[in-house]
């Protein structure tokens, strides 16, 4: 069994030395989850278990548990190396966006060229005309695309200003960007809303009231699915919680097992609300998004000027070469151009609407974090219930009764000599 990333990832962020619901609180795993991952990392990483005179059970792994794992499973390394081949296909696909761009331009634009310069000369112009096409054609291009020169720094001030220095995209980049955004700003939001419960019942020691975990959850169902507070059945199993009804009949809940620490270490301040964040049209800075766009424009209008010389088949065939093939993938270039413009303008209307129903759950949140700010009576009585039940238990190395660290003989003769018998 392959161990969990997200277990070791924990495992490192809490200092080796951790109890499930340490395990539990950072990675946002349920407690079984976080438990049989612990016992999988223990048992192939050389980990040992500390046991406290309580029965709870802290987890201690070596420092450089990574390495003995890489060195016992091929698959891990296999994926450490798919890993790092990933970023750079997936670097090759974001540029590869960017750079068919700049060569479906360059095609169509001297496409463009070789057709009206052939025209001319078969209409018997004077070579100047020709000249003054072509001139200004091959003028054009390496004007239009001094952005991705590889001496761009070296070009005058006036025009870098036009590139914001916080954006961290090249062009090419930027392009993918333009087209496709930069991924779920909120892809790990599930995580994240239970990394934040995990922390809010800890925060206070175990025991909460219903309406303290309301703000980090969503659809909590009809009124009289509120009353009986039924969005509470989930976090209650996925942190083994307990209710308690007070003598006023008021339900409040506690966890035992997120009662339980392997250290002293502050927790990371947590938001009043679940928070989701909105979608962006792209991270690129504006002059990236506007050079982006114009290009596109500058290649549809193009490809469809393009299309409107080519309709005579003839010409193609009279001077073959480059405008026989770019005569042979025009629906190609066509399709690139009209899609290049149309995706981002779908995807920022997708964006308007989604942004939407993000900004209603965020109020809804919102609101009920507020009702915490300044509780109405009924409430205060409540929390200050559940505050009856909350604890809280660090284990130290002077509360264990055993380890495996060492043996077992070894431990009962310390413990002798500790006593002083």
């Amino acid at each position: 069994m392959t161990p969990n990333p997200n277990v070791m990832q924990a495992v490192e962020k809490l200092g080796y030395r951790v109890t499930v619901g340490d395990v539990a609180t950072q990675a946002g795993l349920n407690l079984a989850e976080a438990n049989r991952g612990l016992l999988a990392l223990a048992t192939d990483a050389g980990g040992h278990l500390q046991v406290a005179e309580s029965g709870d059970v802290v987890y201690l792994f070596p420092r450089n548990f990574r390495d003995i794992l890489r060195n016992k499973y091929f698959q891990l390394r296999l994926q450490e190396w798919w890993q790092k081949v990933w970023k750079v296909l997936f670097y090759l696909l974001r540029i590869s966006f960017g750079i068919f761009l700049v060569v479906s331009i360059a095609l169509i634009t001297i496409t463009i060229i070789l057709i009206i310069t052939a025209m001319n000369s078969s209409n018997d112009n004077d070579n100047r005309n020709s000249n003054s096409s072509s001139s200004w054609g091959f003028f054009y291009i390496p004007d239009l695309f001094w952005y991705f020169n590889p001496n761009y720094e070296t070009y005058p001030e006036q025009k870098r200003r036009s590139r914001n220095q916080d954006s961290q995209m090249n062009f090419f980049e930027a392009v993918f960007s333009f087209l496709f955004g930069d991924g779920n700003p909120n892809a790990r939001l599930e995580e994240r809303r239970w990394q934040e419960i995990a922390t809010v019942i800890r925060t206070n020691q175990g025991a909460i009231a219903a309406e303290q975990i309301s703000p980090y959850l969503d659809d909590l169902g009809a009124s009289y699915q509120q009353e009986y507070e039924d969005y509470m059945l989930p976090v209650l199993l996925r942190f083994n919680g307990q209710p308690k009804v007070s003598p006023e009949g008021q339900i409040v809940y506690y966890f035992p097992e997120l009662q339980v620490r392997a250290s002293n270490k502050q927790y990371e301040p947590v938001s009043p609300y679940l928070e989701e964040l909105p979608w962006r049209f792209s991270a690129a800075d504006s002059g990236q998004i506007m050079l982006s766009g114009g290009l596109g424009i500058v290649n549809l209008v193009g490809a469809l000027v393009l299309g409107s010389l080519l309709r005579d088949g003839t010409v193609a065939a009279q001077l073959g070469g480059l405008v026989a093939f770019v005569q042979g993938i025009y629906w190609l270039l066509l399709t690139y151009g009209v899609g290049f413009l149309a995706v981002p303008l779908i995807r920022y209307f997708w964006i308007q609407g989604r942004n939407k129903k993000i900004l209603n759950r965020n109020r809804d949140r919102m609101a009920r974090a507020r009702l915490l700010g300044d509780p109405h009576p009924d409430l205060q009585q409540k929390i200050d219930y559940a505050r009856q039940f909350g604890t809280e238990t660090v284990i130290t190395n002077k509360d264990l009764i055993y380890s495996t660290e060492t043996d077992l003989l070894e431990q009962e003769v310390e413990k002798k000599l500790g006593s002083g018998e």
